[in-house]
């Protein structure tokens, strides 16, 4: 009789796994990203970059010669944009004054910005709209706005203050009351080894894309964005071992391996139409940093996370 109920129990647990694991989606995982039909070359243009997409000829010398950049991106060189709401309040971030600059933020928010800011870079193929349709758990709301930093419909103020802060001057720790027990790699990663961290990747994962600047770890705006993927993410279960956080695989979990849904390109399994009252997936994901609000920090290591 034991036995047989054992063999139940795994059953059932098995059931439950696979349940949690969402099936590769039915449309194009690049969504919003097809750039209405243009495909990849809206964003990476295979000849002579932003001119080859039609930009007007600028005084840029290195448009398209990184990762073949099919945007114009030379409105926002050298650019002072201002962020708040940090443990340091406001401050001011100033973008790279070239693609080719040898910091994280050329390619991982300078490129995103080329057609989502609202303020210096106003004339891209934004439309100020969600592509995706929004489940009703989500509220009340149809649209989310897409242009970034238009200084809430101030024409020439670069204003961040409602955005959440990316550049080489937005630089998670660890310690402290609001910060994971974690530490630093001496190359810039966050490892999550202590006590809480540790577990947490064990419940649920460390996904987002920490970009070191030298030895201090930046959040981008790819850090949390997967450009490439809008309502897919994979996940390879390898039991948590987050020895370096991101680090050149995608992510480290605890979680089942299959491909879950996610929503807005975030880089993590992430679905406010999940259904389930007691889910705290979506709350998962903005604790991979912010790890004082962690259930784990605050005594509570066997709170599952249900998908």
């Amino acid at each position: 009789m034991k036995r047989n109920l054992l063999v139940l129990l795994m059953v059932l647990a098995v059931a439950g796994f696979a349940a949690a694991q969402k099936l590769p989606p039915t449309s194009d995982v690049l969504g919003a990203h097809l750039n209405y039909g243009r495909g990849c070359a809206g964003c990476h243009a295979p000849h002579s970059g932003a001119y080859g997409n039609g930009a007007a000829k600028t005084a840029d010398p290195n448009a398209g010669t990184n990762a073949l950049w099919g945007q114009d991106v030379g409105s926002l060189y050298g650019k002072t944009i201002l962020f708040g709401q940090t443990n340091r309040g406001t401050y001011s971030e100033t973008l790279p004054a070239s693609l080719m600059a040898a910091t994280p933020d050329a390619l991982g928010t300078m490129t995103c910005l080329s057609c989502h800011d609202g303020n210096w870079a106003q004339g891209a193929m934004m439309k100020n709209a969600i592509y995706e349709t929004l489940p009703p758990t989500y509220g009340g709301w149809n649209t989310i706005p897409t242009l970034l930093g238009d200084g809430n419909g101030t024409p020439g103020v670069a204003n961040y203050l409602a955005d959440h802060p990316v550049g080489l001057l937005a630089n998670p720790g660890c310690g402290g009351q609001y910060n994971w027990d974690c530490t630093i790699s001496a190359t810039g990663y966050i490892q999550m080894n202590g006590p809480n961290s540790s577990a947490f990747v064990q419940n649920y994962g460390f996904f987002v894309n920490i970009q070191p600047n030298g030895v201090v770890p930046t959040v981008q705006c790819t850090t949390c964005h997967n450009q490439h993927s809008m309502n897919t993410v994979a996940v390879t279960n390898d039991g948590g071992s987050c020895t370096l956080g991101k680090s050149g695989s995608y992510g480290c979990s605890g979680l089942p391996t299959g491909n879950y849904e996610t929503m807005f390109f975030i880089e993590a399994p992430y679905n406010p139409a999940s259904g389930t009252a007691g889910s705290n997936q979506n709350a998962q994901f903005c604790r991979q940093c912010h790890g004082g609000e962690a259930n784990e920090s605050n005594g509570s290591y066997t709170i599952p996370t249900i998908f």
